[in-house]
């Protein structure tokens, strides 16, 4: 008999943080929850910082996973962008590290592949899939995403706390 195993899946960014938690048993999987946290733009940095550390260790507290999944950086053109990402990234994988869950980390190609079968999947095509593969999920953009993250750890073995980046 496989374990049953509850994913949080990430995507970071400072103005959207997309998360989505699944049930994993085998090859079946469940839809349990979805959203985004959208740090008021106005803000410090480090304030937004703060809002996805707190209301990601808000959701982890009442959703319960054994460990999370999240999306790895991409190489960008902007080195200011990469940056900032790198902070979102960061405040997300604490906030799970912080509640006691081990943090696997997934290229965005490893991702598009694990659901599209190929690493250059827009992001209609990763939604149309999560529906597919998560019955009555009606998730767009970032928070399926997140959910297409959680997806690929379920794929790739939830056993592993590092994934190739």
């Amino acid at each position: 008999m496989t374990n049953l195993i509850r994913i949080l899946g990430i995507d970071p960014g400072l103005r959207r943080t997309g998360w989505g938690v699944i049930e994993a048993r085998g090859n079946k999987l469940r839809y349990l929850a979805s959203g985004v946290i959208t740090p008021k733009t106005i803000m410090a940095l480090s304030d937004r910082l703060h809002v996805i550390f707190s209301e990601l260790g808000q959701l982890i507290t009442s959703h319960g996973p054994e460990c999370a999944a999240i999306e790895g950086s991409f190489v960008s053109v902007n080195a200011g962008s990469a940056m900032k990402l790198g902070h979102a990234r960061a405040a997300a994988m604490l906030a799970a590290s912080t509640c006691g869950l081990p943090v696997a980390e997934y290229a965005p190609r490893t991702v598009k592949q694990a659901l599209v079968g190929t690493g250059g999947a827009d992001k209609a095509q990763i939604a149309a899939m999560v529906a597919m593969l998560l019955p009555g999920v009606k998730a767009c953009g970032d928070e399926a995403d997140a959910l297409s993250v959680a997806i690929c750890h379920a794929h790739h073995g939830p056993g592993q706390l590092r994934a190739s980046a």
